[in-house]
């Protein structure tokens, strides 16, 4: 990264976003919130994998980066259709409101 943004930048700032997404998710009872900040943390792990891949000059923070977008696209698919599903039997996304498995 010569002449460009120093790495340390990158990283402060994946960390900044991955303690957004966990701060969401301990913090926030709707389960739509804590979805998306499970995902805000898969991206700021993304974000220090291309950093560093760019940085040393070597692709396998890319495949990793690829690696987890995949994962990440398989689990929004089926984490929303678990959240359609709780939605549709329960009429709410407060986590306390479905924290029981009866009806």
């Amino acid at each position: 990264m010569s002449g460009g943004v120093p790495l340390s930048w990158y990283l402060m700032l994946s960390a900044v976003l991955f303690s957004l997404g966990v701060a969401g998710f301990f913090f926030r009872r709707n389960l739509i919130t804590m979805f998306m900040s499970i995902e805000l943390m898969l991206n700021a792990v993304n974000l220090s994998f291309v950093a560093f891949s760019y940085r040393f000059r070597q692709v396998d923070g890319h495949i990793f980066t690829f690696f987890v977008m995949v994962v990440a696209a398989a689990e929004a698919s089926v984490g929303l259709a678990i959240i359609l599903t709780v939605f549709k039997n329960r009429g709410s996304l407060q986590v306390d409101d479905v924290d029981s498995m009866k009806n």
